[in-house]
């Protein structure tokens, strides 16, 4: 069977697409049809369902690609890597949301230990869960961190940790607003407040007021930046309320810059899910990092 019909059918398998696949391969779309065809030709079966969006694998299609994408990876990894005396040095590409990959993933993996001096070099990249699933089935990144858990067989999550989600505010705004008359009042005293969120569409606070309030918040985003540092930085310079995860604004709680507005009983929460390849755990330095996140997610708070 030849590798590079086997390489063609892995890339649609992942990309869901031939149009998607061919400018992942730098192929023309006909030179790929053309290549899956000759490949169900010569295996006597159909591969894929043509669909009005890309393509569909049959039984047949996903049981060759989870047989056979191991192996091609590894033979990327090989040809990347070379023969040369340090060709031990694998590289792990992980990619997942900027913040949480910042503050907790990167640091953890800087921590892993090497096996007789031998480790990973480490290339990272950040966007959204739909982004990261994205380029994980595509073959760009070895391991993903996301919000979403993804579905099919193609992909395999584990539960890597859950964050829980803080209402907070500068002291300022805890002072004018008073803790009596917000639980007098309930939601409606926080509309005097300014709103900082990382998006027009308010991900973050509105999924605080569905959780605890049972409600919709009604303020629109005074401030709006793409990322949830500068969130904090803004919330804590008083340019109004944000909702963040613990961990991020845990420090800025204890110092006093900021203050949390409202503690329920149950806290918001959002799972992290560790995502892979499928059969890509049988490369070491994929599993070493995998295991290492899982070990590291359970001193999380």
């Amino acid at each position: 069977m030849d590798l590079a019909l086997l390489r063609t059918f892995v890339t649609v398998h992942r990309a869901g697409s031939f149009t998607r696949a061919a400018a992942l391969l730098g192929l023309s779309q006909p030179a790929v049809t053309s290549q899956i065809r000759t490949l169900e030709r010569q295996l006597g079966r159909p591969l894929f369902l043509r669909q009005a969006r890309g393509v569909t694998p049959t039984t047949i299609g996903d049981e060759l690609a989870h047989k056979a994408a191991p192996h091609l990876d590894a033979l990327v990894e090989i040809a990347e890597s070379g023969v040369e005396e340090d060709s031990f040095l694998r590289t792990l590409h992980l990619a997942g949301p900027p913040e949480f990959t910042a503050e907790r993933a990167l640091p953890a993996l800087m921590e892993l230990p090497g096996q007789d001096g031998r480790g990973f070099a480490l290339r990272a990249s950040f966007g959204t869960a739909e982004e990261t699933l994205e380029g994980l089935a595509a073959g760009h990144h070895d391991l993903a961190i996301s919000t979403a858990r993804p579905r099919g067989t193609l992909l395999s999550a584990t539960a890597l940790c859950d964050e829980e989600h803080v209402l907070i505010a500068a002291p300022r705004w805890a002072e004018r607003i008073g803790s009596g008359t917000f639980h007098e009042t309930g939601p409606p005293v926080l509309e005097r407040i300014p709103v900082v969120e990382v998006h027009e569409s308010l991900p973050f606070v509105s999924r605080y007021w569905a959780s605890v309030f049972d409600s919709r918040p009604t303020a629109p985003g005074t401030v709006v930046v793409p990322d949830l540092r500068a969130v904090l930085a803004c919330a804590t310079a008083g340019a109004g309320l944000a909702v963040l995860p613990r961990y991020l604004c845990r420090a800025a709680l204890a110092k006093g810059e900021v203050v949390a507005l409202h503690e329920p009983a149950i806290p918001p929460l959002r799972t992290y899910f560790l995502v892979v390849r499928a059969g890509t755990l049988a490369m070491p330095h994929i599993a070493r990092a995998h295991e290492w996140l899982e070990q590291a997610a359970g001193g999380w708070s």
